[in-house]
């Protein structure tokens, strides 16, 4: 039995809208298929492809929902990785400010020797 979340059966969610075009869709070519089957003396592989193709791209938009949730948390990794490469960054540039302040003071200080 499939279960269903309890947002999937409000009209605003994107499943249901694809899932409505989909059998929306469905349903016509059934009705344009009925001529054909009558000419095609019987030939239900007409309808049996309408009605294979809209199950399966109902069950693609249905799974397609839990590869989909996934993105917070690439965006939160994604965030995670520039929060640790902005520490780096400022440990770098921390590092360079004190090189330059004791690069200034032994200037300084060989400046006081020579004077």
């Amino acid at each position: 039995m499939i279960h269903f979340h309890r947002n999937s059966r409000n009209k605003s969610d994107p499943r249901t809208q694809s899932t409505s075009i989909i059998w929306g869709c469905a349903v016509g070519m059934f009705a344009l298929c009925i001529p054909l089957v009558r000419l095609t003396r019987g030939a239900a592989i007409i309808p049996l492809a309408i009605a294979l193709g809209a199950g399966a791209g109902t069950a693609a938009v249905w799974r397609s929902d839990r590869r989909t949730q996934n993105p917070s948390d690439r965006e939160q990794q994604y965030l995670r990785s520039l929060e640790e490469r902005i520490i780096n960054l400022e440990a770098i540039a921390s590092h360079g400010e004190l090189d330059a302040q004791h690069q200034f003071k032994q200037l300084d200080s060989q400046q006081r020797h020579k004077s």
